[in-house]
């Protein structure tokens, strides 16, 4: 299949998928005689999981240890294991920061009178002295 594709069977751009290639996450693909990229399943199934993982939020230097994993069937999936758990721990605490960023939002706009901008008290609690800009 061409790069076209291949993005679009996988939902991803062209450049994207160049940019996999660059960085060897997707294996440089067979070239046809007019030196135009040629695509396998292998490819399919790689940008698949590539993308599902970006999708969960992965790092690409995760991705690249979850795939050289992946490329070894008959090993431990500890290690699996290790990068998912290390990476939900992240995900939770960006969760928890954004559970304390919301209840700071829902204060500062509770002090809201709707009144003047002059008195709002939105602009003077994002002001860092604390009065409005």
């Amino acid at each position: 299949m061409t790069i076209g594709s291949l993005a679009e069977a996988t939902q991803t751009r062209v450049e994207t998928v160049r940019w996999y290639e660059k960085v060897g996450l997707l294996p440089a693909p067979a070239r046809s005689s007019g030196n135009y990229r040629l695509y396998g399943p292998e490819h399919l199934r790689r940008l698949s999981f590539i993308r599902r993982s970006r999708a969960l939020g992965f790092t690409v230097e995760q991705i690249r240890d979850l795939l050289a994993l992946a490329d070894d069937r008959e090993r431990s999936c500890s290690e699996v294991d290790t990068i998912a758990r290390v990476h939900l721990a992240d995900v939770e605490r960006k969760l928890a920061d954004l559970s304390r960023l919301a209840s700071e939002l829902r204060e500062v706009i509770g002090q809201c009178g709707c009144g003047s901008v002059a008195d709002c008290r939105i602009i003077e609690a994002l002001s860092p002295s604390g009065e409005p800009t």
